[in-house]
């Protein structure tokens, strides 16, 4: 058969841009590499869990504050007001979004992706079995790549595939104990501190049962295991039984371009959809498939292939004022040690701990006080210029 759309990539972004074409009546195949667990922090706004329609089992934690800890060892308490932050552990969350685009018809494939062939019969994705070992060709007019930061189809098929800025990141899923040490099972620890990671931060975030314990960095030449034992003796957490250990790259900026022009669009990582400063993938690659998939629908629909552009204008339309403002602060705050003490210090602010949850749980800027914003904004420049002392509140 010839598929509307072939979706190379099992994760959020993949299963959900499956899932909706599928349930939009289009015909599909998701090709996935099953036993890959991405490392993540696992966190996810309420905003993801209502409009993907996440159930109430697939949250592990619900996480009710968050600590920001400087180099010095100085931490703000910021508590999440009228809401909570959900856990997922991705072993378990990404098969259930699995599971689920196929009930709602998507063909699925378990394999790895090789290549893409035309002729003159039309499109093909070819991918390697991963019971049988063969290859397998299956025929498409379309193609969604949400295969991840160094993605095979991005660097075949899209014009600055292959240059994608990236850190590394690694975690280690470990048996949870209760609270120990500086470890509490209902607060995220996130870790500004250069001997942790140079450029990005540590994060020891609750899982229930488990908890993940990892950082990330793009510099060369950290050792990823021992900055991540560090911290696990720092919290209290290093005679904690391992449950496994991953570790993959997270891309930092969104690819100026997600489609090839003709057949192809990106999805998720592939497209380098995760938030700077934060890290944050999840919401943003399952928002990704779903405007991918609306991207393809409407070139299925109209046969004009410039509608393979409605993705990434779409997803830019909501989310670029967000990412622009969260790599500004990235760039201006994680260059070192001194810049990582003054940021904790800016959390201490009342104002800054609302508006960024308020922006978190909700994923857009907010607007409704502009008196904090100003307040905000001269805080801010007294860091940067160091007008004030990291350790003033």
């Amino acid at each position: 058969m010839i598929y509307d759309v072939v979706v190379v990539g099992g994760g959020p972004s993949g299963t959900t841009a499956a899932e909706d074409l599928a349930r939009s009546g289009h015909t599909v195949a998701m090709i996935d590499r099953a036993g890959r667990i991405k490392p993540c922090g696992g966190a996810v706004p309420p905003r993801l869990i209502q409009d993907f329609f996440i159930p109430d089992d697939q949250i592990v934690a619900k996480i009710s504050t968050a600590r920001m800890i400087s180099p010095t060892q100085r931490s703000v308490d910021i508590p999440i007001e009228n809401g909570y932050v959900g856990m997922v552990d991705r072993e378990h969350f990404d098969e259930f979004l699995r599971v689920r685009a196929k009930e709602a018809g998507a063909h699925r494939y378990t394999g790895t992706f090789q290549r893409i062939e035309r002729d003159t019969d039309g499109t093909h994705v070819v991918f390697r079995d991963k019971i049988s070992g063969n290859e397998q060709r299956l025929s498409c007019k379309l193609i969604i790549g949400a295969d991840g930061a160094r993605s095979n189809v991005a660097k075949a098929e899209v014009p600055g595939g292959d240059k994608i800025p990236y850190v590394i990141a690694y975690h280690e899923i470990i048996e949870a104990p209760g609270p120990t040490g500086t470890y509490d099972p209902k607060r995220c620890d996130v870790i500004y501190d250069g001997e942790i990671s140079p450029d990005f931060y540590g994060w020891v975030f609750p899982h229930g049962k488990s908890a993940s314990v990892g950082m990330g960095t793009g510099v060369d030449g950290v050792d990823l295991k021992e900055a991540t034992a560090a911290l696990r003796d720092a919290s209290g957490l290093a005679d904690c039984p391992t449950i496994r250990k991953e570790g993959a790259p997270i891309p930092l900026k969104p690819l100026d371009r997600w489609d090839n022009g003709k057949d192809v669009v990106l999805a998720g990582d592939a497209a380098g959809v995760v938030a700077p400063s934060s890290g944050e993938g999840i919401y943003y690659a399952m928002v990704g498939g779903r405007v991918a998939a609306t991207a393809a629908a409407a070139t299925l629909a109209s046969g004009r292939v410039q509608d393979l552009m409605l993705a990434r204008k779409m997803f830019m339309k909501e989310h670029k004022q967000v990412f622009r403002v969260l790599g500004a602060m990235q760039n201006a705050y994680y260059r070192s040690d001194e810049r990582r003490e003054r940021f904790v210090s800016l959390c201490h602010d009342i104002d800054v701990q609302k508006l960024t949850f308020e922006a978190y749980m909700n994923k857009k800027l907010v607007k409704a006080r502009p008196m904090a914003h100003i307040k905000i904004g001269i805080k801010n420049l007294a860091h940067l210029t160091r007008l004030v002392s990291p350790m003033r509140t």
